[in-house]
């Protein structure tokens, strides 16, 4: 009985988080609720509770969050990645310069030394700072 009654609060927790996070244990629960029916042993029945959760998160975690996390949001940041800017403080390998692009200022950095003045173009963004390299003419 106590199988039955996790399934269900496993599953109840579930609907309310929407995270697929107790959806595993819920599964785990049915296979322990199942195995009642060939063995009274509760450590057997932990044991099936235990494998098939682990078994299940194991084979379907990985394929669930390739589908799930699809729906990253770009942010407005997101639109400078290459896009081409002007240096208008230098930029060393050691210290952080500043770099405008598309009519705004941003703290920037690059691993080669590049003077005010210089085109660069946006590379990628790391926390507060966009990453450039040294735009040819």
């Amino acid at each position: 009985m106590i199988w039955f009654i996790l399934i269900f609060a496993f599953l109840i927790i579930e609907s309310i988080t929407m995270n697929l996070v107790t959806i595993w244990f819920a599964f785990g629960s049915l296979c322990s609720f199942i195995s009642t029916y060939f063995t009274d042993n509760i450590i057997i029945q932990f044991i099936v509770f235990i494998v098939f959760t682990t078994l299940s998160l194991i084979f379907t975690k990985p394929i669930l969050d390739k589908y799930i996390k699809n729906n990253i949001m770009k942010t407005n940041i997101d639109m400078v990645i290459g896009k081409i800017g002007l240096v208008t403080q230098d930029i060393t390998p050691l210290k952080n310069g500043r770099v405008s692009v598309l009519g705004k200022s941003f703290m920037a950095s690059s691993d080669e030394e590049i003077k005010k003045g210089s085109n660069v173009e946006v590379l990628k963004i790391e926390g507060v700072k966009i990453i450039v390299k040294k735009k040819e003419n």
